[in-house]
């Protein structure tokens, strides 16, 4: 690696899709976090006929370009990406690029880290295919398609899981039979690790503080919603569990549910295990309350007097109560509430309705404040808060690029 290369490519692969940004890491370490971004980019739909590519060059207008048409697999997909990167002068063969950061979906207990990927560290990932089917194939497939364009570039696996793994075994262990639970890997690790810890981090700086002085509870808010509990900078406990399923009510999925409710619709309704994993995954939440996942159109449909929209606010929002009271019993102290992603960042009454009534556990909205819309990390608490209530915008991508950054030029 040359000394110049301070450029990190951040890698997000679906089973469908590629999200993809590079970054110039030397622009962030200055202060630079919106000109560290080069250009940013989508493949979607990938195996299909109607397959599209967004790609934008921010460092050379940001003018948006998009194709259309047939494209096979990922590895045809990567290599339009490194295309569209090399017309802007930005290709992957370029002696400015360090590495190459993938987002991996489940790192079990083995990752704790950004890791530098090998054989080895493939299988692994492979092995923990049984508890991210959805997630951790499509992430191989981008690896692997990464590593044949670049053999000779350090490629690296930043895992959503890592953040979560210093959770005491007080908050990760399930109440049930060791054995069994060990023997299948049955144990909350959490998921949305890049963005809490990027979140909480922030919020420590927003607070002026470093983050180990800080006790923070971060609400990531987006189609999928998950909270954390994290004391001096390491996390104690997360809502979700052994798989994205647990916790909050989220867009299509149910969140926290008796488990015999499961055992209730195999015997009573005859729905088999996929039948019931596609319903509480796919279609609860928001969408099996009220039948909109999109938290816009539920506050429209609310203003219009709808009764089954207003239920399911209630109820997402009563969720967000519960663990926020939760987690102030964890921490024992807070001294922040983050909220962040789409419906944390965009949707003011959300807030407001999630902070009401939390004077006593030293929380509250100032409704100025929440009413602003910035792209920046902001304060919406009133002076007198005890606990300082935060919008922070979350950028994981970012943080894939400081962790594999930081990692391979480690000295």
């Amino acid at each position: 690696m040359t000394a110049n290369a301070t450029r990190i490519l951040v890698l997000n692969s679906g089973s469908s899709s590629v999200k993809y940004q590079l970054l110039d890491m030397g622009k962030a370490a200055d202060g630079d976090s919106a000109g560290a971004r080069l250009a940013v980019g989508l493949v979607e739909r990938i195996g299909e006929a109607t397959s599209r590519l967004a790609h934008t060059p921010l460092a050379a207008g940001g003018q948006t370009r998009e194709t259309t048409g047939p494209i096979a697999d990922h590895q045809a997909a990567l290599k339009a990406v490194a295309e569209e990167l090399a017309a802007d002068g930005l290709g992957l063969d370029s002696p400015e690029l360090a590495a190459i950061g993938h987002r991996v979906v489940h790192g079990g207990l083995k990752f704790t880290a950004p890791t530098v990927i090998d054989e080895a560290v493939l299988k692994e990932i492979e092995r923990l295919v049984p508890v991210a089917p959805l997630h951790n194939p499509a992430n191989i497939v981008g690896i692997r398609t990464a590593q044949a364009l670049r053999p000779d570039l350090p490629q690296v696996a930043v895992f959503d899981t890592a953040f979560h793994t210093t959770m005491p075994e007080s908050a990760a262990r399930y109440a049930i039979d060791v054995e069994t639970a060990d023997a299948h890997r049955i144990r909350r690790y959490g998921f949305h690790g890049t963005s809490h810890a990027y979140v909480s981090r922030r919020t420590a700086e927003l607070l002026g503080k470093a983050p180990e002085e800080v006790n923070v509870i971060v609400l990531h808010l987006g189609n999928g919603a998950s909270a954390s509990a994290v004391r001096g900078g390491r996390c104690v406990d997360t809502s979700m569990g052994l798989t994205p399923l647990e916790g909050l009510v989220m867009g299509t999925r149910s969140g926290d549910i008796d488990p015999a409710v499961t055992f209730h619709l195999k015997r009573v309704a005859g729905m088999s295990a996929d039948e019931i994993d596609e319903l509480l995954n796919k279609k609860s939440g928001l969408l099996g309350l009220c039948g909109d996942n999109d938290m816009r159109e539920i506050r429209r449909r609310i203003d219009e007097g709808d009764e089954r929209a207003a239920l399911a606010f209630d109820i997402y929002v009563h969720r967000l109560k519960k663990y926020l009271g939760a987690y102030t019993a964890v921490l024992g102290k807070v001294d922040a509430v983050a909220f962040t992603a789409g419906v944390g960042e965009n949707a003011a009454p959300v807030r407001a309705a999630a902070i009401a009534g939390l004077e006593e556990l030293g929380m509250a909205v100032d409704a100025s404040l929440n009413a602003v819309r910035s792209d920046e990390p902001r304060l919406i608490s009133p002076d007198y808060a005890r606990v300082a209530v935060a919008v922070v915008p979350t950028d994981e991508e970012l943080e894939i690029a400081r962790q594999t950054y930081a990692l391979v030029t480690a000295s």
